[in-house]
């Protein structure tokens, strides 16, 4: 039941604030959470990190540890962490940091602390923003409609695979490849035997949502060579489920639909400025014109990618 979106702009501009109208739209479809993924003007170095507390009067200390094990793998702080000031118990931060010797060992160490801070996206572009509650509530309280970007995912939840969590919601960063991003909407059957497969391979879950499955299912296929294009085409055939899923990166965003088509999608391509969603009424959100072209994937095996214009042009 839940609810997915994407959206692409030929030049960086107020892509937060057309994610939250989005998802707005489709707050019906599931207000247990909602989250963004947003693609800012791309840092040369260093890395941008979005992370998750659970106890905001341990802040402090959970920061001191994130910054010694940054340390221990010779990165640091570019500037003082930021975080969110309301009085819920958990807290959201942002970081910016210079490079990791090894981007992946990094993430496996500051896993470690991952039951008081969880890292939630890295990225020289991508930022993950999620938090319990509809789309207006979600943005009031991390300004999301004032983050600058050429393109985004969003995604409103209805809980039935796990828990209500603030970390257990959409997107979910593609642990540990920077820069990638996924939602989803359906269920995957064998999520059990590809998770098992996945962890011996080295990978890491830090949620039982099968939707984390699928954005390092894919990241995997492409680091053993394949495109997005024959990654996106494996998994209609490799993976059991109905579902419908947008993966991004920070040149495009693909998208995949199971064999059933049991999930919708439909997509505004305005001179390649797109706008994707579960539901028509919400891309008419974006594109207010009756006159609009409405693309509706409505049959099974479906897959495409659609690729990011100018990501260094003013605002």
């Amino acid at each position: 039941m839940c609810g997915i979106a994407g959206r692409i702009l030929n030049a960086p501009g107020k892509v937060g604030y057309d994610l939250v109208e989005l998802m707005h739209a489709q707050e019906h479809r599931g207000a247990d959470s909602t989250g963004f993924a947003i693609y800012g003007i791309p840092r040369d170095s260093g890395y941008v990190v979005r992370a998750m507390g659970f106890e905001r009067e341990c802040l402090s200390e959970d920061l001191e540890d994130f910054h010694a094990i940054l340390k221990e793998h010779g990165s640091d702080f570019v500037d003082d962490p930021t975080w969110d000031d309301t009085r819920t118990r958990h807290y959201s931060v942002r970081m910016t940091i210079t490079d990791p010797v090894d981007v992946a060992r990094w993430t496996k160490a500051a896993d470690e602390i991952c039951e008081r801070l969880e890292v939630q996206s890295v990225g020289r572009s991508l930022e993950i923003i999620k938090d319990t509650g509809g789309s207006y509530d979600v943005a009031d309280k991390h300004g999301v409609r004032d983050m600058i970007g050429t393109h985004g995912l969003g995604h409103a939840r209805l809980a039935t695979e796990s828990d209500v969590r603030p970390n257990a919601s959409h997107p979910f960063w593609a642990r540990p490849f920077p820069d990638v991003a996924i939602v989803h909407n359906g269920q995957i059957t064998d999520y059990y035997t590809w998770r098992n497969r996945l962890e011996h391979k080295g990978y890491r879950f830090l949620t039982y949502n099968d939707s984390e499955l699928i954005a390092v299912w894919v990241s995997d296929q492409m680091k053993g060579g394949l495109s997005m294009e024959q990654a996106l085409s494996r998994s209609i055939d490799e993976i059991d489920g109905v579902f419908t899923f947008m993966i991004s990166r920070p040149d495009k965003i693909g998208f995949a639909k199971d064999r059933f088509a049991m999930k919708p999608l439909v997509v505004v391509n305005e001179n390649g400025e797109i706008a994707a969603a579960t539901e028509e009424q919400a891309v008419r959100r974006v594109f207010e014109d009756d006159d609009v072209s409405i693309i509706n994937y409505d049959g099974p095996c479906q897959k495409g990618i659609w690729g990011v214009g100018n990501r260094r042009a003013a605002a």
